[in-house]
């Protein structure tokens, strides 16, 4: 018998995800870089295919989409100004949508995000993006330390392998889903297989 339990779960926060209609999408770091680079994720094609559809349904529900991209330097990973440094082609941004440049894995950190999301009035956020362990995790616990209310599509992000400090290694599926309930923990509601 399982008796684990989350501190989201002993608090007696709701845990269903939040309703499209009532939030802001934030896609963070949807980037050619993910797809090609030397950073490439395991999946990625499966998570932009999801993403693609929750993009799809944020849009016919108006809700705020807001577009993080991370910024490099020029001729490095990441330089906006390169194919690589450019959001995935299916989704970008229509002209209605913010696109937030930052520096470091916390989307907050720096940026005018916050802003950007107080103007929608919407007090909860739906995350997807690269990479689960990383910008979109770092990300997620920021978000709740300014008070929203997060919903993160497990299906919609991806990592890739790293090193596991011992001289093996730690593949991207376990790292993900790892990421994920270390969320799930405290910082956000994990939507799998979720239609939205």
């Amino acid at each position: 018998m399982n008796n684990a339990t989350t501190l989201l779960e002993l608090s007696g926060a709701d845990l269903s995800p939040c309703l499209i209609q009532n939030a802001t999408l934030v896609l963070i770091d949807m980037q050619n870089e993910y797809l090609e680079g030397p950073i490439a994720v395991t999946q990625a094609q499966q998570a932009i295919d999801k993403t693609v559809l929750l993009l799809a349904a944020a849009r016919k529900a108006e809700t705020p989409v807001i577009h993080v991209v991370h910024k490099g330097s020029t001729g490095g990973m990441f330089d906006l100004t390169s194919h690589r440094g450019a959001i995935i082609s299916p989704l970008a941004p229509l002209q209605n949508e913010a696109v937030v440049e930052k520096q470091l894995p916390n989307s907050f950190a720096g940026t005018n995000l916050d802003v950007l999301l107080k103007e929608t009035g919407r007090p909860e956020l739906i995350l997807a993006g690269f990479m689960t362990h990383m910008c979109v995790s770092t990300t997620a616990r920021s978000a709740a330390d300014h008070g929203y209310r997060v919903t993160i599509d497990a299906d919609c992000c991806a990592t890739r392998n790293l090193p596991d400090g011992v001289g093996g290694e730690i593949d991207a599926n376990t790292l993900h889903n790892i990421a994920l309930i270390e969320l799930s923990d405290r910082f956000a509601i994990i939507a799998r297989n979720h239609v939205w």
